[in-house]
């Protein structure tokens, strides 16, 4: 291979041209021959059985030399691009500019390329680190939380209440005729849910197990069965049964059932803790993605498209493997939500943009600081990984890409950089001062 243009484009794209000499593409048609040339017919021979010259007179001289150039086209692409040293970001567009057996062949294409970044400021940045306090209320939120999953659901002789949970069979009619999907026996309706059409769970209420009654009702206007929309309905209803959750008392008993703890204060003292750790690292979590965003604003880089695209179709791999963990296929979801693919592609392409423009901009500081990830530093992320999967770090090593993973880690230390050296001030946001910045924003 000989490297005969290396030239930079407009909008980081590269044009490259190489030769391949006239032996090696001799070569390259001979074998293509040998193994496309039994599927030509030429009269008066057997299929696969013509000779070559034949075969050519017939079909046209250069029959076989586009078979040979596909051959030849990965390895000659790979090392033009090596010597180039480009770091190519999408696929090529190919071309054949010249081609003959005396000659050999001259190749064109056109990749996307990483970009080159302009960064503005990285260092001296201003961020404010907002510390959300844990009051009273949240722990006895998260503890009423604890209590309510720790219930258990008793059955009541009196009448049903909001949060009850009545088992009902019930029938709806409309102008006294019985419709499709309007019946269910032993259903468990959770009174104050708002699980079924309004006015329907309000007139459970008041009603005991054993009672038979009429529910009236109009089905919204926009309801999604055409047919029912705006309709007023009788709903006959049997109550079989009402249910309540009854809740365990909140003392130094129900903190030893939950949790390792022998008083219900030690129980409140570990959320509280758990709280306030969750807070701070949000917090810090925010002040990075803050500081990076200012890095992002000040830089400059014209992307290719096909950077975003990639980015897309790596978002579009990870929703369809998702589906496919809950047996359905994503031509089938597109399908009943009545989306086109490219619409549905439509709905990564902010994020994606984002992504893609937050690792140049990283990689830049990484690559400007000369930021790398030491081997002890590899290794350890290598164990995490194996921990974290269950398997041997050996196997770990034979699956991943490590200057990848080296990268990854790179940009975890540019991130740490970013933040090392910039002003942060920190400020404790309680729930006042939160709801006053709510009500501003608004």
């Amino acid at each position: 291979m000989k490297l005969v243009k290396s030239e930079k484009l407009e909008k980081s794209m590269y044009e490259l041209q190489f030769a391949v000499d006239a032996e090696t593409f001799q070569a390259a048609v001979d074998k293509a021959f040998k193994r496309e040339g039994k599927k030509y017919s030429v009269p008066g021979f057997r299929k696969g059985k013509a000779p070559r010259h034949l075969i050519e007179k017939l079909y046209g001289a250069d029959i076989f030399h586009y078979d040979a150039i596909n051959d030849l086209f990965p390895a000659n692409y790979e090392a033009a691009v090596e010597e180039a040293g480009i770091e190519v970001v999408g696929q090529p567009e190919a071309d054949v500019v010249s081609q003959s057996l005396e000659e050999g062949v001259v190749l064109k294409v056109i990749v996307p390329v990483k970009p080159e970044v302009t960064l503005g400021e990285y260092t001296g940045l201003k961020a404010t680190k907002k510390v959300h306090t844990v009051e009273e209320s949240d722990v006895d939120a998260e503890l009423a939380r604890m209590q309510d999953r720790n219930g258990r659901m008793i059955t009541v002789d009196g009448k049903a209440e909001n949060g009850d949970t009545a088992n009902i069979d019930f029938e709806g009619f409309v102008d006294g005729v019985a419709f499709e999907g309007g019946k269910a026996e032993n259903y468990g309706l959770v009174l104050g849910s708002g699980s079924f059409i309004p006015g329907f769970e309000e007139q459970v209420v008041g009603h005991a197990a054993g009672e038979e009654f009429d529910v009236n009702v109009t089905f919204p206007e926009e309801y999604q069965a055409k047919e029912l929309a705006g309709k007023a309905a009788v709903f006959k209803i049997k109550l079989h049964e009402v249910q309540r959750k009854e809740l365990p008392a909140l003392d130094d008993e129900f903190a030893k059932d939950v949790s390792e703890f022998d008083t219900l204060d030690e129980l409140k003292a570990d959320i509280r803790k758990g709280m306030e750790e969750r807070n701070e690292k949000s917090a810090s979590l925010d002040v990075e993605n803050d500081l990076v965003d200012q890095v992002v604003a000040g830089m400059q880089a014209d992307i290719p498209a096909a950077m975003i695209e990639s980015r897309i179709d790596d978002s579009v791999r990870d929703f369809e493997y998702r589906l496919s963990q809950q047996g359905l296929k994503l031509a089938d979801y597109l399908k009943y939500m009545g989306v086109s693919m490219d619409d549905f592609r439509s709905n990564f392409k902010e994020n994606a943009e984002k992504q893609v423009k937050m690792r140049l901009a990283l990689e830049a500081v990484a690559a400007k600081e000369n930021i790398v990830a030491s081997d002890e530093e590899f290794e350890a992320k290598v164990k995490e990984l194996a921990d974290q999967y269950k398997m041997e770090v050996d196997q770990v090593k034979a699956v991943v890409n490590a200057e990848e993973l080296k990268k990854d880690l790179g940009v975890n230390k540019a991130i740490d950089f970013i933040k090392e050296k910039a002003v942060i001030t920190t400020e404790t946001v309680g729930k006042e001062e939160e709801a006053k910045t709510e009500t501003e924003a608004e």
